[in-house]
């Protein structure tokens, strides 16, 4: 009789013992390194509310560091992040944070910097059975889950970006689900996130950056 260690299959969809503390933290690394565009040299992991405080037991730090390295929430090597992560030199910090009270429980701030030095900060909310919520890019309060084809933009913050975004879509015939606009305050970052039910066409990122107050373009798929 072979040993099962927490971290086999406990379901179809997931490694873990934990949706909230396994699966979800895997999703809100996955969707940051997405973010990111490039692989991951260096991250550091803040932890708050009960990540903080159950992060080794219940595996979240092995799966918020696999969802970095691009493992989605049911890839065995999860159990093997550690290791992993050491042969591809990537470096790694995981900071329990036990002085913030007033966060969403599940919450992990991520501090990525990629092989090209680009930097990011993102955090996520892992808010039950799995899914998340991302609510920060950079210090901007944004608001999306990763459960729809989803285009990030960041923009300065002046007339006509938003329109230009807008026509881009149109013309490229991508269905809108949600569109919603998150800046720091007027004429500075801003971001529009834009949620489709459908696949985003590659070209839809050339076309966005044609206006010279667009900074960058994301892609993430679910």
């Amino acid at each position: 009789m072979s040993l099962i260690s927490v971290f086999d299959v406990l379901g179809p969809n997931m490694i873990g013992p934990s949706s909230s503390h396994t699966a979800g933290a895997d999703s809100i690394g996955y969707l940051a390194q997405k973010m990111l565009g490039e692989p991951v040299k260096e991250v550091e992991f803040t932890l708050y509310g009960s990540f903080a405080q159950t992060y080794r037991g219940h595996g979240t730090d092995r799966a918020l560091l696999g969802g970095v390295m691009g493992f989605a929430t049911d890839d065995e090597r999860i159990k093997d992040s550690f290791k992993i992560a050491d042969e591809r030199g990537l470096k790694y910090t995981f900071i329990p944070n036990d002085e913030v009270e007033d966060i969403y429980p599940n919450t992990a701030d991520i501090r990525m910097i990629g092989e090209s030095g680009r930097v990011m900060t993102v955090r996520g909310e892992s808010i039950g059975g799995g899914k998340v919520k991302i609510v920060r890019i950079n210090g901007v309060e944004v608001d999306f889950t990763g459960e729809y084809s989803t285009v990030i933009v960041i923009q300065k913050d002046f007339p006509g970006v938003v329109a230009h975004i807008t026509k881009c879509l149109s013309d490229l015939n991508m269905n809108v689900a949600f569109m919603r606009l998150f800046r720091e305050s007027k004429h500075e970052t801003a971001y529009t996130i834009v949620e489709s039910d459908e696949h985003v066409p590659p070209e839809v990122r050339d076309e966005i950056l044609k206006n010279p107050n667009v900074v960058d373009v994301m892609i993430v798929e679910p």
